[in-house]
């Protein structure tokens, strides 16, 4: 049971707040030890397991809503469990769709709104809007007044709402197709953003942000800013969860996933040694809770693209050789077992001494590094694992997009 702890939705946030509750935690530590910390924090970890996030996808007809649907969950069209997609309005009634990974983060394919089975009137009521954390609307054309209304809707609800301009790519190819001496891609997206703020505001919309995409290519263009403000913007115990479901598509979401799982590795470490601890074979001094440091070396992969089905996928959709992307990845390939986690340990036991003194500055950890060698060893190891990790994860991006100069253009602000 405790290894599904660190399935859970823990933001960044909370993890923060539990962090600077030293008082609390160290009256804990005072009062029964290690096990006694471990206990509250499993408490407070297991109450946040079954969070639950639902996203609703809504546009018009071909917008390409579906495929982002797909998309976000890290799917292609054609994969098993995907949203079906279509030039026609494919979607007839709000259709859930768990995501492959993550089955407590759920994206809803919504009716295209607009049509005469759902008028923008009643639409709202007829999809339930209050099953919904939030909503993303699309169109791949021009916004239009029935966009606008529904935005307004939401808004008037107390619900948040994301503006998203699908298929940039294809007005990009068309545009340079047609103006080859005179394309400027960077034009293009201004010109495509100016017209969907003048659209909207002209509809009543006050200040509309709106994101540029290309469903097929989402580490381009506006992506990762659309990204980090749903994240910011989530209640704060629902954070670290979506943030992880995102796809692994660009650095800048790889760095946030990165910076978000290391923030939650003292937690991993006290649960881990503090609860049904036992002896690790060939480790002296450490004993732990092997199957959580499985459970959370396993979730650093998933999180980070580099299991399996995530790898193929990867090359199925950048059209790298599937050889090359897997050749990227320079750590561990195998299966996480007892007898890796129980190496990996072994080798951060050595260099476990030095690195106490590091914790020892830092309120909780700190105390808790002082019991014995567990701790810290379990600490040094997971934060070593991560790093490799991370690093194989932008090794395997680099390769992915080895050919395309412009993935990195959803660095720039989105103006």
């Amino acid at each position: 049971m405790a290894g599904r702890v660190f399935q859970s939705s823990l933001s960044q946030s909370k993890i923060l707040e539990l962090w600077r509750d030293t008082s609390a935690l160290m009256g804990a530590f005072e009062a029964g030890g290690l096990p006694a910390v471990a206990a509250r924090l499993q408490a407070t970890l297991h109450s946040l397991e079954n969070a639950r996030l639902d996203i609703g996808i809504t546009g018009g007809t071909g917008s390409g809503k579906s495929t982002f649907v797909n998309a976000i969950r890290g799917l292609g069209d054609e994969d098993p469990n995907s949203a079906c997609t279509g030039v026609v309005e494919m979607t007839v009634d709000p259709t859930p769709y768990p995501h492959p990974k993550y089955p407590n983060i759920v994206i809803w394919d919504l009716p295209g709104i607009g049509t005469s089975r759902f008028p923008t009137g009643r639409y709202l009521q007829r999809v339930l809007l209050e099953r919904y954390d939030f909503f993303i609307i699309i169109t791949s054309d021009s916004f239009t007044a029935h966009h606008a209304q529904l935005a307004c809707e939401i808004l008037q609800r107390g619900k948040r709402f994301y503006l998203v301009r699908s298929k940039v790519d294809v007005d990009i190819a068309a545009s340079r197709s047609r103006r080859p001496g005179t394309f400027s891609e960077e034009g293009v997206l201004r010109q495509i953003r100016e017209d969907c703020g003048r659209r909207l505001r002209a509809e009543g919309l006050k200040d509309p942000k709106v994101f540029l995409l290309s469903m097929f290519e989402l580490g381009k263009y506006d992506f990762h800013l659309l990204e980090e403000l749903m994240v910011k913007e989530l209640e704060s115990h629902k954070q670290h969860a979506f943030l992880l479901a995102v796809p692994n598509v660009s650095k800048p979401i790889l760095e946030k996933k990165a910076a978000s799982l290391r923030q939650h590795i003292w937690l991993v470490a006290t649960v881990a040694c503090g609860v049904n601890p036992s002896p690790v074979p060939g480790v002296r001094d450490v004993a732990c809770d092997l199957y959580v440091l499985i459970s959370s070396l396993e979730g650093y992969r998933h999180s980070l693209g580099l299991d399996e089905d995530s790898l193929v996928r990867l090359a199925e959709q950048t059209g790298q050789p599937l050889h090359k992307i897997l050749a990227a990845v320079q750590g561990w390939k195998t299966e996480v077992t007892e007898a890796l986690v129980a190496e990996l340990l072994g080798q951060a036991s050595r260099d476990a001494s030095a690195f106490t003194q590091e914790l020892l500055g830092v309120p909780v950890p700190g105390a808790l590094a002082t019991c014995g060698i567990s701790f810290t060893t379990i600490y040094h190891m997971l934060r070593t694992a991560l790093d490799e990790v991370v690093k194989d994860a932008r090794r395997v991006l680099t390769q992915a997009f080895l050919h395309d100069s412009d993935h990195e253009l959803p660095d720039k602000g989105n103006q």
